[in-house]
């Protein structure tokens, strides 16, 4: 099964909360798994705003850091070109998505198109609805 994981789904690895063992059993049997680019940059932000909120110390900030880098090198990376940035614009106006999370669907639709045991895996209800508009498999 191949998953792709949009940025709430992979910082549910480093941070305790709801769904996190959900994400963790779903990768264990994941014989690929991608996310796009944009994903590092939004995980550091939650991570960070994590620590804002007090939610983790600076101390475990740290650790998690860490953890993301290590995790990072494993995970198949999908960087788009033009054509794939207009689709998710496109994606965003029909489903009335913001900006990020229209190139995370966008991201997805290229795996989905290719595989047929795909799984998206995101926590953000609206995107979700959108994914599973367009048929694929949500967890």
């Amino acid at each position: 099964m191949i998953v792709y994981l949009d940025t709430s789904a992979l910082v549910k690895l480093f941070l305790d909360e709801p769904d996190t063992k959900v994400v963790a059993d779903l990768l264990q049997g994941a014989s690929a798994v991608f996310t796009h680019m944009i994903t590092y940059a939004e995980s550091r932000a939650a991570l960070a705003k994590a620590v804002r909120m007090q939610r983790i110390t600076d101390e475990t900030h740290l650790v998690y850091k860490a953890a993301l880098e290590g995790y990072w090198k494993n995970l198949d990376v999908i960087s788009l070109n033009m054509v794939h940035i207009r689709q998710a614009g496109e994606l965003a106006e029909t489903y009335g998505l913001r900006g990020y999370d229209s190139v995370h669907l966008a991201a997805a639709e290229l795996l989905f198109e290719q595989s047929p045991t795909f799984t998206f895996a995101c926590f953000d209800q609206h995107l979700n609805q959108a994914a599973r508009a367009m048929g694929m498999q949500v967890l």
